[in-house]
């Protein structure tokens, strides 16, 4: 009986297919993170090259100044030689006497006369503060803290302005009632506080001394215009600087929010005297 021949095995051509795949996905995820790491967050790069450049020039100073011939009370004005604009004084027994918060006011007028004038920018106050209201598309994208390009020419505009002075400076952030729900942002607490800081911050990188600063956010709460329009709701996204006339002003403020506080009522809480009243 003849034996029966075993048929031959067919050879597999296209095992090369396996390797090649498997090439294609590591190179693929080579890119991917070679991607991911050269992208650069430009809004936090320049945060980080301001307060580097702040760091390195600003001039030495020590501890505690040695004095020098009989001691001055701190105040919350100007040296003489910085304010140069005689409409921003008064006379006082025959001696100038400069108001910071008025001049503040003038200069932010001077400086923002644009803004004002398309309803982005807002100016007002009384014998006790000033505020200044930005408008949150002036600064940041929607539903971001991350300030935009823009922004970091604006402040740094501000704070030109407000440096020279002594004057607590309270930042309020505020929102829409628009609900967001984010890893970074859970509500609109967090939001508009991170905003402020966020202000704060650029505000500390450019000059403005940080022990004058605070932030605070107030989220949806304190609502300026009707949330059921979209002209409304962007009147509510907002940005506030309250320059207070001294830290117990500041204080009282911030106990009340400044769209509920009324000068006579922060005088009572602070226990201070009203300056002569004055046009903002």
């Amino acid at each position: 009986m003849a034996r029966r021949r075993a048929p031959e095995e067919h050879e597999n051509h296209e095992r090369w297919l396996v390797s090649y795949a498997d090439f294609i996905t590591l190179l693929f995820a080579f890119f991917v993170v070679m991607y991911s790491i050269s992208s650069i967050n430009e809004g936090k790069y320049k945060i980080l090259s301001d307060s580097l450049v702040g760091v390195f020039n600003q001039v030495d100073r020590s501890v505690k100044p040695i004095p020098i011939g009989e001691e001055r009370p701190r105040t919350t004005e100007p040296d003489v030689s910085q304010v140069d604009d005689p409409s921003a004084q008064s006379v006082l027994n025959g001696e100038p006497v400069f108001d910071p918060l008025e001049r503040i006011a003038q200069s932010m007028r001077e400086t923002f006369g644009e803004l004002i004038a398309n309803e982005q920018l807002t100016v007002r106050g009384n014998e006790l503060w000033i505020e200044i209201e930005l408008n949150s598309s002036l600064l940041f994208p929607s539903g971001d803290a991350l300030p935009n390009d823009h922004a970091f020419a604006l402040i740094e505009k501000v704070a030109g302005i407000l440096a020279p002075f002594d004057n607590p400076i309270h930042v309020e952030g505020f929102t829409d009632n628009l609900p967001i729900s984010t890893d970074k942002f859970p509500t609109n607490w967090e939001l508009s506080a991170a905003r402020a800081g966020s202000v704060v911050r650029m505000l500390a990188a450019q000059g403005v001394d940080p022990s004058r600063l605070a932030a605070v956010g107030y989220g949806e709460f304190q609502p300026v215009a009707d949330n059921a329009t979209a002209a409304g709701r962007a009147r509510n996204r907002r940005v506030i600087l309250v320059v207070s006339r001294n830290l117990d002003v500041r204080r009282s403020v911030s106990g009340m929010g400044s769209s509920n506080a009324r000068p006579d009522e922060a005088l009572r809480r602070a226990g201070t005297q009203p300056a002569p009243a004055r046009a903002m």
